[in-house]
């Protein structure tokens, strides 16, 4: 099974657009949790129990673990998912980008050492510094494009060709680079006039829409920017917000309410819910 294949399914088994961002901070941590052995997996392993019913995927940011010297806690919280909920859809956020033999290895850690189903990826530096990723048709490769960042305008706006550099990139992705299909982008929920653009440039593309919750991004907004006909088209992802409803022992409780509310919220904006 394809990555987009798994995620539409995914969008209609738990009837639901949101992704949770496992984006682990040890210091939020309840002490309960803590103290474990892997407090990181402990964590990641609540969450996903307590939310796996109403997400479309989870996205693991790998700094969260690297800066932990926590690789094989990542590495446990796939392998937990792939077992126990194989049909969530994991996306790893890793925004790599560089060219050559480097990029075959970040291709090889992303999908080999982490079995991860996508990965976010930089195309600023040109088609080749992604395309070894592309090579993985059974898996998603999730473009940067229009970042949910105050400072993204320094760049992604800049005029080249008489059009906005982020469009670009859509254009590009749409026309050129999504020949075995497995293309995706990221865009900002808190732009949600440039999310309509990229959703016109893009036709049925899924995007993954970061911003939602600690960012401020506007549900009602970025549904109607971003959703395609069918209702679907967007992986919208809360990290903060839901991790860290609750810094007590009942965090994956407080995980699961807000993971219902934003649920909630956005099938309410929905044309097909």
């Amino acid at each position: 099974m394809t990555f987009i294949e798994k995620l539409n399914r995914a969008w209609k088994a738990t009837d639901s657009l949101v992704c949770v961002g496992l984006d682990p901070d040890t210091s939020r941590f309840p002490a309960s949790v803590e103290n474990q052995d892997e407090p990181i997996f402990e964590f990641n392993k609540a969450i996903i129990d307590a939310t796996h019913d109403l997400v479309c995927a989870y996205k693991p940011q790998i700094a969260h673990y690297a800066a932990e010297s926590a690789e094989s806690q990542l590495e446990a919280t796939i392998a937990y998912l792939k077992t126990t909920y194989p049909e969530v859809p994991i996306i790893l956020d890793a925004k790599r980008g560089d060219i050559g033999s480097t990029a075959e290895m970040y291709a090889t850690e992303v999908f080999e050492r982490y079995a991860a189903d996508a990965v976010t990826v930089n195309p600023y530096l040109g088609f080749d510094s992604f395309e070894p990723f592309l090579r993985y048709k059974d898996r998603g490769v999730i473009l940067l494009c229009r970042t949910s960042n105050a400072g993204a305008a320094d760049l992604q706006d800049l005029i080249v060709d008489g059009i906005p550099l982020y469009e670009k990139v859509a254009t590009l992705a749409a026309q050129k680079w999504n020949v075995n299909g497995n293309c995706l982008l990221v865009v900002g929920a808190t732009w949600p006039a440039q999310l309509a653009k990229i959703r016109s440039l893009v036709g049925d593309m899924p995007l993954l829409v970061p911003g939602v919750g600690a960012q401020g991004g506007d549900v009602e907004k970025l549904v109607s920017a971003g959703q395609t006909r069918s209702g679907t088209g967007l992986i919208i992802n809360s990290s903060r917000a839901i991790l860290y409803a609750s810094q007590g022992d009942d965090f994956a409780q407080a995980a699961r309410r807000e993971s219902e509310k934003l649920r909630n919220q956005i099938n309410k904006h929905r044309a097909v819910a």
